[in-house]
């Protein structure tokens, strides 16, 4: 019997990345989940050991993390990376924090997370995604193409950094076989949504409501399976047309 597709899912604790890991798992793959947190403790891949806790804002806990993972994966082959972690620290009552406020510790942190912990992933990974002709999904925004009512200037253009990585780590990957997309979600329904999210709901989304943690998982696993397979290069919005 052929061993499961393996996927690493990062940020897996809660929302999008949970959503994701749980989607994974549920087509028969194998997940490695990382965070910072711990997951629920019923999700199957913690009961098997298959969870690594550690914070992704550590560029040193980034390389350790590979190292973890790697000795795991069956024949060294990896199916998809999908680098989902993210962090968007807010000012007093949930507020945006500019660029002209916001202390150069927190983009250091936020650009170890938001971007250098997928391209170190990514980059480590990539003899074992060439070995299974694998994909990777990076987690953008919607704020890395517009100012946003809520979302700091930290991170909006740590997004934007990594929709272009996402780009040029497609053109460096094709000839291994890995193609490189991008998913860039709007307003989902998630615990940690920002005060004022029902005005931009019903101003800006043309299909006025949330996204929901699902829809955004089943974009992710459709770009990793092989239905996707002429698909690299590419930042898809998911946000309900409030991009138009």
């Amino acid at each position: 019997m052929p061993e499961p597709r393996t996927a690493i899912v990062t940020g897996a604790s809660r929302g999008i990345g949970h959503a994701t890991a749980l989607r994974f798992h549920a087509e028969g793959w194998r997940v490695i989940t990382v965070s910072r947190t711990p997951p629920p403790g019923q999700c199957p891949w913690s009961r098997a050991q298959s969870h690594i806790l550690l914070d992704l804002s550590d560029l040193g806990n980034i390389v350790r993390c590979i190292e973890l993972i790697r000795g795991t994966l069956a024949d060294g082959e990896l199916h998809a990376l999908v680098n989902n972690a993210g962090i968007s620290p807010k000012g007093p009552g949930g507020s945006r924090l500019s660029s002209l406020v916001t202390d150069i510790d927190v983009w250091q942190s936020m650009y170890n997370t938001n971007f250098y912990a997928p391209l170190l992933m990514t980059r480590g990974f990539a003899a074992e995604l060439s070995r299974g002709r694998g994909a990777v999904v990076n987690l953008t925004s919607i704020a890395g193409s517009r100012v946003h009512k809520f979302a700091g200037s930290a991170y909006a253009t740590s997004k934007a950094a990594l929709a272009a990585l996402t780009r040029e780590m497609a053109f460096d990957l094709a000839d291994a076989g890995v193609r490189v997309n991008a998913v860039a979600p709007g307003e989902i329904d998630t615990a940690i949504l920002s005060p004022g999210t029902p005005e931009i709901v019903e101003r800006d989304i043309p299909m006025h409501r949330l996204g929901t943690i699902d829809e955004v998982a089943d974009l992710i696993f459709y770009l990793c399976s092989d239905r996707a397979g002429y698909i690299t290069g590419a930042e898809i919005p998911i946000n309900g047309g409030q991009h138009v």
